[in-house]
């Protein structure tokens, strides 16, 4: 069994740095060498991903309307496509070993994390 340790309030610290990274890293790494999708598709998820943590019922969400829950399920789906889209569209290089990393890194981070006390008990 896997050690679930990344809690609520510290997959909450990682959120903003996250979206910082897929909205800066297109830019700074030169991504869209294989296809331009490449860049497009980490900016607007990083986009998406600050709006999602705004939107959040965590401590360092600001309008706090979407489920905790949700946010996890909407993670592991960004995981699954990040890990999918080098083979889908044809990334190579520097631009399929940033997904293929990036999809991995989303995906351990989702499956290590703890359940609330709360919902342990349900």
């Amino acid at each position: 069994m896997l050690p679930r340790f990344i809690t609520k309030s510290i997959h909450a610290y990682l959120d903003y740095p996250v979206a910082a990274s897929l909205i800066a890293m297109p830019f700074l790494l030169n991504l869209g060498q294989s296809n331009p999708l490449a860049f497009w598709l980490s900016l607007v998820t990083g986009i998406a991903a600050f709006f999602l943590t705004v939107l959040t019922d965590h401590h360092l969400g600001i309008i706090r309307v979407l489920s905790y829950k949700l946010h996890l399920a909407v993670d592991f789906m960004v995981g699954v496509v990040f890990t999918l889209a080098p083979f889908v569209l044809s990334f190579s290089g520097l631009d399929a070993a940033y997904y293929w990393a990036n999809g991995l890194a989303v995906l351990v981070v989702v499956s290590l994390h703890k359940p609330e006390e709360s919902l342990q008990m349900a």
